[in-house]
């Protein structure tokens, strides 16, 4: 079980990923959740008081809101209020590039947003004037906001559509094609993107921040012996990930899935990095790729500290030690691979 202060600072670098100025962190211990605020009056009071002190104009909360939880917090602060889903959807919606990825992320914000029911969507107010539509004559605005999410999420889930058959003829081709696909899957902030670009001498954003990646990234690298590997980067996963982004994983989680080998990459700095294994395993399962071949690479090893014990994986496999960052580890890592995926798929 991680520790509350451990949860905190996730949270602190899910906004920090946005670049959020962090003004104030503190954690709430709860003997029950309240239907209308989520924490109890006196804290709500409590927090009244702090915010308007320190002129915050955004709350994050690290857990789950109803619309009507959010609506009461926002009235009682007089601030925006963000859950867990919704600073993830913003995150999302910031590192998405790809065309497929916008979409997805769009998706995923305007099904949350529905069951909002509130009129400072900043999402929606940056693009309302661009969906040419005016409700009729005594339509609330609400009712007018969620008629205009229903025809954007039709609009979007027809072009998706269109998108999928592309992805699908895609990996039919790469299929002809007789290299197996290594797929580099992890915690977010594990160290992956810079494992790939070690790896694969590609230049893949990598940064201390969570979600740095979000887009697959694939190259085909030469290994020994004449072997050849397609690398697939991945984005990281997270506790907690909110159900409206599963769908907006849809072309990383099918590249994990349609994978011959797994590097399961984790952070040997973290003193967290067991419950984060189980994380990722669970999600890993969740997606059909459980019974795939995995190696663990335990990353950062440069950091990690005399006190690091690694372990061997559930299946005897002995734990592979790597730095991406001083290529420490990175040959036996590479003769690992050889052993899994040689002789060539044909």
């Amino acid at each position: 079980m991680r520790s509350p202060q451990a949860r905190i600072e996730e949270a602190t670098g899910l906004a920090l990923a946005i670049d959020l100025d962090v003004v104030e962190t503190g954690i709430v211990t709860l003997n029950e959740i309240r239907p209308a605020t989520f924490i109890g009056k006196g804290k709500v009071e409590e927090l009244a008081g702090l915010i308007k002190a320190r002129e915050i104009d955004l709350v994050v909360m690290d857990c789950a809101l109803s619309p009507v939880q959010q609506r009461n917090l926002e009235k009682a602060w007089s601030a925006k209020v963000l859950d867990r889903t919704g600073l993830i959807l913003e995150i999302f919606g910031k590192r998405a590039q790809t065309k497929e990825g916008v979409l997805q992320v769009e998706h995923a914000h305007l099904t949350y947003q529905k069951s909002r029911l509130v009129r400072s969507w900043t999402h929606l107010e940056r693009q309302r004037g661009g969906f040419g539509f005016l409700g009729g004559p005594g339509e609330t605005q609400i009712e007018a906001d969620r008629r205009m999410i229903e025809e954007r999420i039709a609009r979007i889930e027809a072009e998706l559509e269109k998108v999928k058959k592309r992805r699908k003829l895609h990996r039919e081709s790469r299929r002809r094609v007789p290299y197996p696909i290594v797929a580099l899957v992890g915690y977010t902030n594990a160290g992956k993107s810079t494992l790939f670009n070690r790896m694969t001498q590609a230049r893949v954003l990598e940064a201390d921040m969570l979600f740095a990646t979000l887009d697959p990234t694939l190259r085909a690298i030469d290994l020994p012996h004449g072997a050849k590997v397609i690398l697939s980067d991945t984005v990281g996963f997270i506790r907690k990930l909110p159900h409206q982004l599963v769908s907006a994983f849809r072309a990383t989680l099918e590249e994990v899935a349609e994978s011959d080998l797994i590097l399961h990459v984790i952070d040997a700095s973290d003193p967290d990095w067991e419950e984060k294994k189980q994380v990722v395993l669970d999600v890993l399962k969740g997606i059909g790729a459980g019974g795939h071949p995995i190696l663990t690479v335990y990353n950062k090893t440069d950091i990690a500290g005399p006190d690091f014990k690694p372990v061997a994986t559930d299946d005897g496999e002995p734990a592979i030690l790597v730095s991406a960052v001083t290529g420490e580890g990175l040959d036996r890592l590479v003769e690992e691979i050889v052993q899994h995926v040689h002789p060539v798929r044909v």
